[in-house]
C-alpha cells in the first residue's frame, strides 16, 4: 500500500496517483465537487498561512468541535484561532482520506508539529457555486492502548502503509 500524501510548506506530494493533492488538481468550484475543495483547504493548511485558508470559508462559517463543547463563527476567528494554537514548529499534515459527496466531504488527517501528533475527522458542507466551505465539524479523537482481551484477534496497524496514526 502506498504512504499517504504529506503536505509541509505549501507544497503537496502526492502518495500515488489516485491521491492527487497537488495545485494543478486543487481548483475549485461547481464542476469539481466537495473532495476538491477538501483536498484545497488542507493544501493551504499546510502552507501555514491560516489568511489564505480563511479565503475558502464563507461569510457565515461555523466551525464546531463537539467533543470540547466549542463552536468558532467567522473566517476571522477560524483563522486567529488557527494563528494562537500553540505550536512547537510549523504544522504538517498526513492526508489519509478523502471522501466527498455533491456538497459534502470527509477527510481523515493527521497532524504534527514535530512534538504534538494528532488525528482529525473532519466533516465539510461545501458551498460549490462559491467553492467555499460553509461548515466544519471536526473531531479530535486520543489514541488508547488497544485492551489485551482482544490482543487475539487483533495486529497492529503497520502506520507505513499509511492507516495509522
Amino acid at each position: 500500500m502506498n504512504s499517504p500524501a504529506f503536505l509541509a510548506g505549501g507544497a503537496a506530494v502526492p502518495a500515488s496517483p489516485a491521491l492527487d493533492v497537488s495545485p494543478s488538481s486543487a481548483a475549485v468550484g461547481p464542476a469539481v465537487g466537495a473532495a476538491a475543495l477538501v483536498h484545497e483547504f488542507w493544501r493551504r493548511m499546510a502552507s501555514n498561512d491560516f489568511a489564505s485558508v480563511g479565503e475558502l470559508l464563507t461569510e457565515d462559517f461555523v466551525l464546531d468541535w463537539p467533543q470540547s463543547g466549542e463552536r468558532f463563527r467567522g473566517a476571522d476567528r477560524f483563522v486567529r484561532m488557527n494563528q494562537e494554537y500553540p505550536a512547537n514548529g510549523p504544522w504538517r499534515f498526513r492526508l489519509h482520506r478523502v471522501v466527498g459527496g455533491a456538497h459534502d466531504a470527509v477527510s481523515d488527517v493527521g497532524v504534527t508539529d514535530g512534538v504534538q501528533q494528532a488525528r482529525v475527522i473532519s466533516f465539510f458542507d461545501c458551498d460549490l457555486a462559491a467553492g467555499r466551505v460553509r461548515r466544519l465539524v471536526e473531531f479530535w479523537p486520543e489514541p488508547y492502548a488497544a485492551p489485551t482481551n482482544r490482543a487475539h484477534l487483533a495486529e497492529p496497524i503497520d502506520d507505513a502503509e499509511g492507516e495509522g496514526g
